[in-house]
């Protein structure tokens, strides 16, 4: 497996001062472009704030609390979003084309020596009113990047759950073949 792919994680302790490149912001969004999508539809867009901006807070104000205790230190808050038609109709598997894209972004950051952590905990409603997106826009993920920061920045419960070792189901409860259940890999 590419070590791209195991070395990414959704860290919360971001560095407050470190900022990134507009090449970087580039080369991330770059990335993205690139993702697969039905049809080739590509219905990722994004709204991006850099710290300091209005932008920035306007995504932050749409965070939920337990976010907002973290997320002020990233470098970058972006909300990911769907178009749901274009000049063929209706889109579909949308959701596929935004996943896509922002595991290529999140990869993309581990390459740069980024961390990245997507939130589905925002109001979208919010989001979607303070950024005047049109009717056929929906917004559907908040991501946070920048340069790894101090574990110590971090409330109590968050510190623990940045340490704790990472898990994931076993292929053999995951990956099946002849009938449900029966695990491909034994």
């Amino acid at each position: 497996m590419n070590e791209l792919i195991s070395q990414r994680w959704s860290p919360r302790a971001f560095d407050p001062t470190a900022t990134i490149t507009d090449d970087d912001l580039h080369t991330l969004f770059e990335a993205a472009r690139w993702a697969p999508s039905h049809g080739n539809s590509q219905p990722a867009r994004f709204v991006v704030g850099q710290r300091g901006t209005p932008t920035f807070a306007a995504i932050y104000e749409t965070l939920r609390p337990g976010n907002k205790t973290w997320a002020h230190r990233a470098s970058v808050l972006l909300i990911g979003c769907v178009i749901t038609q274009d000049d063929r109709g209706d889109l579909p598997n949308i959701e596929f084309g935004l996943g896509l894209a922002m595991e290529n972004i999140a990869l993309q950051a581990v390459d740069l020596g980024l961390i990245a952590h997507m939130m589905g905990g925002f109001d979208k409603q919010a989001a979607h009113a303070t950024f005047d997106m049109p009717d056929d826009v929906r917004p559907l993920v908040v991501m946070a990047l920048g340069h790894h920061g101090n574990l110590a920045d971090l409330p109590e419960d968050l510190q623990a759950r940045e340490q704790r070792e990472r898990r994931r189901h076993p292929l053999s409860e995951t990956t099946f073949t002849g009938t449900w259940g029966q695990s491909l890999f034994g």
